[in-house]
């Protein structure tokens, strides 16, 4: 199914601006738990040290993810269709380990979203289930409602807020100093017992590697609705990427500033560690700084919920669509679909919260140990599209990448197997 419209008109700084839009998506979709939880953690466990691990996974990772924007406007197609040109096999690979991560990802964000409320507002008379009710009825009704253009909006207005208050909070804590103790003796990441925290880290930083594929099913909705060049386009996935590998710096900030350090423990599960982290702001610059924080971390992860939402609904509906042979996109699968990725993953809070940790473990397993396969794939593809030749340094890095990649997945097997116990 060929959709390939791109604009012939020149760049300008005006066109960039307009053709704004799945780069962002994708950032929202990567400022989640990779960054409030994981980055910050990693600053208040590790201080500045595990910085050069961020940018490293962030330079490692970009062909893969620029792959899916190049392939797209190359072909006009996403890169799913790419997939089940290869084989249908990989395209039920796929479609097999998405549908459970759709429900164990927004199930998970909405659920640490109304956490994250109830941490805040501690007198507000609801539940946290009830909470999370009311996160993924607002999902569904800017989604359904408002379907692409909303939720471009939406979560360009929380990113550049979620940016504002983010590097605000920053800046204000390094204005009071790291809080750390005289007497703290700093420990040091490069030890095999902090090799399960740094696997996490980087595995889902910036994003899952499927997340490549939603941005490819955002850039063909964007290419219909307003159509921009090459270039403008690849600005638009450029800054994006950018934006999400500078807030993860931003975000290990915020941990080293205020907690690494301190003397007291840091709480590892994502609820907790949220709440801990509005306290220590709250008790190191002020009262008032708690609902600053608080904002952030729910700009944070409502906006990744939205993404994550409305990603997986229309990745599902493509690959169930080529698995079918189908010919046309329907905008009614795709709603369907994001009523799966809401509605189960309400369920799964409703009835199954204690399995919830365990079941993102799962879902995060899997994802490491498919990333070297679709980062392969988005390559390959790539390398088969002449439009826009891939440079030499581009590729160089990739296969770089794909090197680390596939070493990342068998340490994360050797790691799970116990191996380096």
């Amino acid at each position: 199914m060929q959709n390939n419209v791109l604009s012939t008109e020149s760049s300008t700084w005006r066109s960039r601006l307009r053709a704004l839009g799945p780069g962002v998506l994708l950032a929202s979709a990567a400022v989640g738990g990779s960054h409030l939880i994981a980055s910050t953690q990693a600053g208040a466990l590790y201080g500045w040290q595990l910085a050069v691990i961020i940018l490293l996974v962030n330079v490692l990772k970009y062909p893969f993810f620029r792959f899916s924007t190049h392939y797209t406007l190359d072909t006009g197609k996403s890169l799913i269709e790419g997939y089940a040109g290869k084989s249908r096999a990989y395209v039920w690979v796929f479609f097999l380990l998405t549908v459970p991560s759709a429900t164990i990802s927004t199930g998970a964000l909405a659920l640490i979203s109304a956490v994250i409320v109830k941490t805040a507002l501690p007198a507000l008379p609801l539940s946290v289930n009830a909470l999370s009710i009311g996160v993924m009825a607002a999902t569904l009704a800017l989604l359904l409602l408002g379907h692409y253009r909303a939720l471009d909006r939406v979560t360009k207005l929380i990113m550049i807020s979620l940016t504002v208050a983010t590097v605000a909070a920053a800046v204000i804590a390094a204005t009071r100093g790291q809080q750390m103790l005289p007497d703290f003796i700093e420990s040091s990441p490069w030890n095999m017992a902090s090799l399960g925290f740094i696997i996490a880290l980087m595995g889902w930083m910036p994003a899952p590697m499927e997340i490549t594929a939603i941005n490819s099913m955002w850039v063909t909705v964007k290419q219909k609705i307003a159509p921009s060049n090459y270039n403008d386009a690849m600005f638009d996935f450029n800054t994006g990427y950018v934006m999400s590998a500078l807030l993860a710096l931003v975000f290990l900030a915020l941990g080293a500033l205020v907690q690494y350090g301190n003397g007291e423990a840091v709480k590892m599960a994502g609820g907790q560690y949220i709440g801990q982290l509005i306290g220590m702001y709250a008790a190191t610059i002020g009262d008032w700084s708690r609902l600053l924080v608080a904002f952030i971390a729910f700009a944070c992860m409502f906006g990744t919920t939205l993404t994550v939402a409305d990603g997986y609904g229309r990745i599902n509906a493509e690959a169930l669509r080529l698995l079918m042979r189908q010919k046309q996109r329907s905008n009614r699968a795709v709603g369907i679909w994001t009523c799966w990725s809401v509605f189960s993953g309400l369920a799964v809070i409703l009835w199954f919260n204690s399995a919830l940790g365990e079941m993102l473990r799962f879902a995060m397993i899997s994802a490491f140990l498919t990333a070297p396969v679709f980062a392969w794939l988005n390559y390959s593809l790539v390398r088969s599209s002449h439009r826009h030749a891939v440079s030499p340094a581009m590729n160089a890095l990739a296969i770089a990448g794909l090197i680390y990649l596939i070493g990342f997945a068998l340490v994360f097997v050797l790691d799970l197997g116990g191996v380096w116990a």
